[in-house]
């Protein structure tokens, strides 16, 4: 029912967040300010303590891996934008990143460093800097989070002179009120504000006034003959919302070519409009602070492609990070506050290294790579983000599409081992977490070792998630399948302009092809395993199987429910399941007694055997049973499309099975069907790995 205008206004005006508003407008004089500070030291906190804080806010939870204990912070989940911009499988290099800022918010020397993030293009550096810029935005909004600035007012409401004309002035830097305090006077108002507190950071006053605030604050101790609290009535504290749009503590620079790059850009540049009002253009007042170091002053700055930078800007970046200050045109140096961030590719950053002349920058930057992922979980996320039944409406993605396309981007970022007994797809799964035989933890930390420049080259997702694109827009069916995407893939190799030679192309498309056979394992074992899904089937087998283990490790008979009659434990039904795993011959009593074992240990606790919680098991009796069934469902006999009706309604009961268990609809289960029963119909049956 249409609403009236009205019942919008009521509406409105119940979920309108009053609080909120009058919290971010907060106003008070100088010395309610100091009596703030007093009681929660930290909203004197400089911008590398805010964001540090910041991340620690949204919680961390620790895990290990290789034998390493990893701190994983929540706050790369991006839960400000519920997830849109998170960071995945690089917790290790995001913990690089959060010690980098634990140490510049202690003091300890990486707060005079520019924080460069290094890797190659599409490996989430970007990311990682918008996180930070908005997680500090949303932070200076919350309690926590809370910081001030001040403004210069007229305490009678009467146009000042000292302000242009105006009733007041803006601390034109957002400067921290508590810089307005005499350099002779703060270790006393320290030691006042700090008595009795055990704050985390101690509480400092560091660095000058902005030269605008400076001077009307020269002007006005000349007018009250040096009367530093008199001065300040004419001040006013406010609550200040750090904003990238409204550019408030948040500043981005991003380089142009160099004959249009002009320093200004970075310091602040000359309002000619107010020279003729205040008579010289040395005046302060007829500066416009709102270069991006000035605008992000007590926030952050991120400098895109840093590298590209002309020499001239990367001059200031040195006094920046080392010194603090700034060189504003035709003004002293300038104090300013903020977290200096840049991210660069791998030529740019080559081109650094053998500059001599870029010795200073490199000697105060400190690097992370942000490199490609190699663990394929994580490679999955990215894509499942823009690609899901919420996004995309009309059509859908069968089971392993993203899959298959994340396992190739992955292999094309992996080195190839240099150990002969291990395969570049067994080197993807046992990055991914999965088990196999033979190698251990600290296999993998070898493997990790030795390849140096892992994760560095290869494709990266943004390449990836374009033909998924054009998958899913050229499909003239509803559903898109693996096999459209993995063309898609190779189809545009040829005009990849990130790929240099036919040699890396060739490589490229060999491993899709290996792509194409991993996906052929994985439907095979699924179509398998919904045959074989039949419970009451898998527990009757189960349930013979035990009968017979039993009677052959305690030498006994089995009784033949049939006959009646004893009879010697069934060796060809044994063995027919056990090599289905490849337990040989000289290993079959070892595995037996192993059965046998556990199901003593589950009686003693008083717990009955169920064969699901014995994976070799389960594994071995499917895969019996699909052999069993095969046969009788003649899943061949779907590709010459003439099926009798008993066949036909088995064939449903499997579909409806990797319906209900393996995420198809009814297109993907037609579809991978027929598939299998064409890999059968070659004669392709393999046994599963």
């Amino acid at each position: 029912m249409a609403q009236s205008a009205q019942e919008w206004s009521q509406y409105l005006a119940q979920i309108q967040t009053k609080d909120t508003f009058k919290q971010l407008h907060w106003e008070g004089s100088f010395f309610e300010y100091l009596e703030l500070v007093k009681k929660d030291p930290n909203v004197a906190r400089n911008a590398f303590q805010r964001m540090y804080d910041m991340i620690l806010t949204h919680g961390t939870e620790s895990f290990v891996e290789y034998k390493k204990e990893i701190t994983r912070y929540k706050f790369f989940d991006d839960p400000i934008d519920g997830g849109k911009d998170a960071v995945f499988g690089l917790d290790v290099q995001l913990m690089k990143l959060v010690n980098f800022f634990k140490s510049a918010a202690y003091g300890y020397g990486t707060e005079k460093r520019v924080l460069l993030l290094h890797g190659p293009v599409g490996s989430a550096k970007s990311t990682i800097a918008r996180l930070l810029k908005k997680g500090i935005e949303a932070y200076s909004r919350s309690d926590a989070g809370a910081l001030y600035t001040f403004k210069w007012v007229s305490p009678d409401g009467k146009p000042e002179q000292l302000f242009g004309g105006a009733t007041e002035m803006m601390s034109s830097m957002h400067e921290d009120p508590l810089k307005l305090i005499p350099e002779e006077m703060r270790p006393g108002v320290l030691q006042e504000i700090t008595r009795g507190q055990k704050n985390e950071y101690k509480v400092s006053i560091t660095g000058d006034l902005d030269p605008a605030s400076r001077f009307v604050m020269r002007e006005l101790m000349k007018r009250y003959s040096g009367d530093w609290v008199k001065v300040m009535s004419h001040i006013r504290v406010v609550r200040v919302a750090l904003s990238e749009k409204d550019r408030v503590g948040i500043g981005t620079f991003q380089p142009k070519d160099e004959k249009n790059q002009d320093s200004t850009e970075l310091t602040g540049d000359i309002n000619y409009r107010k020279i003729a009002e205040y008579g010289s253009d040395s005046d302060p007042r007829a500066f416009n602070f709102d270069g991006e170091f000035c605008v992000a002053n007590r926030g952050v700055i991120e400098f895109i492609e840093v590298l590209k930078l002309d020499v001239a800007f990367l001059y200031d970046l040195l006094t920046a990070s080392q010194e603090h200050k700034i060189k504003p045109k035709k003004f002293a140096q300038t104090d300013i506050d903020e977290v200096i961030i840049g991210h660069t590719n791998e030529p740019e950053f080559r081109k650094l290294q053998n500059n001599e002349f870029m010795e200073a920058l490199r000697d105060r930057t400190v690097k992370i790579d942000v490199p490609y992922i190699t663990k394929l979980k994580y490679e999955i996320k990215i894509y499942e983000k823009d690609f899901n039944a919420q996004k995309i409406r009309g059509k859908s993605i069968a089971p392993h599409t993203i899959e298959v396309a994340a396992m190739w981007a992955i292999l094309t970022r992996l080195e190839h081992p240099k150990k002969a007994n291990i395969s570049l797809m067994q080197k993807l799964k046992l990055y991914d977490g999965k088990t196999l035989s033979g190698f251990t933890e600290e296999n993998v930390k070898e493997l990790r070792k030795e390849a140096l420049r892992e994760g560095l080259d290869g494709v990266s997702p943004r390449y990836v998630q374009d033909k998924i694109s054009n998958a899913i827009v050229k499909s003239e069916i509803s559903c898109v399948n693996p096999f459209m995407v993995l063309n898609e893939l190779e189809s545009g190799l040829k005009n990849h302009a990130l790929i240099g030679s036919e040699e890396k192309r060739r490589e490229y498309r060999d491993l899709i092809a290996l792509v194409k056979q991993e996906y052929e394992d994985i439907v095979k074992n699924e179509v398998q395993r919904a045959i074989s899904a039949d419970e009451d089937a898998i527990a009757k087998l189960c349930g013979n199987y035990i009968d017979n283990v039993k009677a052959y490790t305690q030498r006994e008979k089995v009784r033949n429910k049939y006959t009646g009659m004893d009879e010697e434990p069934d060796e060809r039904l044994m063995r027919s399941i056990e090599e289905k795993i490849d337990i040989p011959e000289s290993r079959k009593d070892d595995f037996r007694r192993e059965i046998m074992n556990y199901i003593g240990a589950l009686a003693i606790e008083g717990k009955t055997f169920d064969y699901k919680t014995n994976e070799r098991l389960h594994k071995a009796l499917e895969l019996k049973l699909f052999e069993d069934q095969k046969d009788s469902i003649k899943l061949t006999s779907l590709v010459s499309n003439v099926v009798d009706r008993a066949t036909q309604e088995k064939i449903d009961v499997v579909k409806s099975r990797l319906i209900k268990y393996f995420g198809y609809d009814e297109i993907s289960a037609t579809d991978v069907l027929n598939f299998v029963a064409s890999i059968f119909a070659r004669g392709d049956v393999k046994k599963r790995e």
